[in-house]
């Protein structure tokens, strides 16, 4: 059996070797996907003893709350914004590191180590970074009294969950970038020289069209990690606060579900949260993908 220049000996041992994962993967995410959308028609009851179909009484329910819609509107700001740095600052990075200014060697190895710290680790030292009695912007609030406070302020602690997300993401966006820069034969970087291009002419002209494939990777990616990253950011940095400011709709379905134990509006709103990510991909694909051309 062929699966592309690889040869398996016996017809199930690709199967073997995959099943683990697709266990996995059906365990924890199209199981829980499937309940959410199942208990979303009912009515279920906070700690077991039965449920009571309703029908789409939760989706009304949901759909007419008001916290449900900021939460919602705060959610499309963090995904637009977040994400666009999220691309943005490793892409500036990447042509950076292939341009070969100076110390892009080691920075190549040391932005790359981001990767390896826990989301939840990441919120708990960006709330000291930006804590603001003993963080960087501490000599600021000495000049200014109550010019940078997250605690208080609902737009800077929203700028500390876009910063601490960004800075998250970094390494898995510069790796897959750098890799489309060093993929562009330096031939055809030579020719637009020769052809009288500058460094930024080149930049616009030939390397981005060549990696689009690759940025277009990035963007589907980002627009969904930022929601899902966002739930550790907010639970060790901001706790939802100041006054629901940076409470997300993935961290109001866990306030739901988990602390007011409304397990039925919760699983609506995943549900419709679900739906909005399908949709936000199939845009995606139909207004950037058809514009991409893979060498095949």
């Amino acid at each position: 059996m062929f699966l592309g220049s690889t040869m398996f000996r016996h017809r199930w041992l690709p199967i073997f070797l995959v099943a683990p994962l697709a266990v996995l993967v059906f365990l924890f995410f199209y199981a829980p996907v499937f309940q959410a959308f199942y208990w979303s028609f009912f009515l279920e009851r906070p700690f077991g003893g039965g449920s009571e179909y309703v029908g789409w009484d939760n989706f009304a329910r949901v759909l007419s709350d008001p916290e449900f819609w900021k939460a919602s509107g705060r959610t499309v700001l963090f995904m637009a914004t977040a994400s666009s740095l999220a691309v943005l600052v490793p892409l500036i990075l990447a042509i950076a590191a292939d341009r070969a200014v100076r110390m892009s060697l080691p920075a190549r190895n040391i932005l790359v180590w981001p990767k390896g710290i826990a989301g939840a680790s990441i919120g708990l030292v960006f709330s000291f970074v930006f804590n603001p009695f003993v963080g960087v912007l501490a000599p600021l609030n000495s000049l200014f009294p109550g010019i940078w406070n997250p605690s208080f302020d609902g737009f800077d602690a929203y700028i500390s969950l876009i910063v601490a997300h960004v800075w998250g993401n970094i390494p898995f966006n510069f790796v897959i970038l750098l890799a489309g820069l060093r993929a562009i034969p330096h031939t055809i970087i030579q020719a637009g020289a020769m052809d009288g291009a500058g460094p930024w002419r080149r930049i616009l002209d030939v390397q981005l069209p060549l990696i689009m494939p690759q940025l277009f990777l990035t963007l589907v990616l980002e627009f969904t990690e930022s929601v899902t990253s966002a739930f550790a950011l907010i639970d060790t940095i901001t706790k939802g606060g100041p006054g629901g400011a940076t409470t997300l709709l993935v961290y109001k379905i866990y306030l739901d579900g988990f602390s007011s134990y409304d397990l039925s509006g919760a699983s609506t709103q995943t549900a419709i949260l679900m739906v909005f990510f399908i949709l936000v991909a199939t845009l995606q694909f139909v207004l950037l993908g058809r514009h991409i051309n893979y060498e095949r």
